[in-house]
């Protein structure tokens, strides 16, 4: 498929401030079938900094895929998705929001902002294993990712 080009990795950004779910992210991507590099951070502020790479992340690489959890401290997910889609370097970066949040409101502010898919995380360990292969499976090996 056309997830990998030339060989390359597909870079991952996790914005999520839950330890265990970064942990279980981790563990299923690195299991996985597609090789890619996953970073993680863990606030608004700090994904805005890798994401424009300021401070420590002068360096950083530039994420294919994001996925992004609404309820971050010192910045919230849903103005960190506001600032990626309005910021012409990033707004064509696909960013899957994946939330414990299965609000009617957050799931229409977040599409309104641009979101490219809204999965709620499943408070059941088996789900959520499934639901990080299944955003492996449609957004690693059938999506054409967009060049950097």
């Amino acid at each position: 498929m056309n997830s990998q080009r030339n060989g390359k990795p597909i870079e991952i950004l996790l914005i999520e401030d839950n330890p265990g779910d970064v942990r279980l992210t981790k563990e299923v991507l690195k299991e996985g079938k597609v090789r890619n590099n996953l970073q993680v951070v863990g606030d608004g502020v700090e994904a805005m900094a890798y994401l424009h790479r300021e401070n420590s992340y002068t360096k950083a690489p530039r994420p294919d895929l994001i996925l992004l959890d609404l309820n971050l401290p010192k910045k919230d997910g849903r103005e960190v998705l506001q600032e990626i889609k309005a910021d012409h370097q990033l707004k064509r970066i696909p960013v899957v929001v994946l939330t414990t949040s299965d609000a009617d409101e957050d799931i229409l502010k977040s599409y309104n902002l641009s979101a490219n898919c809204y999965i709620t995380k499943p408070v059941d360990l088996d789900q959520f294993i499934s639901v990080i292969r299944s955003v492996e499976a449609f957004w690693l090996t059938i999506v054409t990712l967009p060049t950097r």
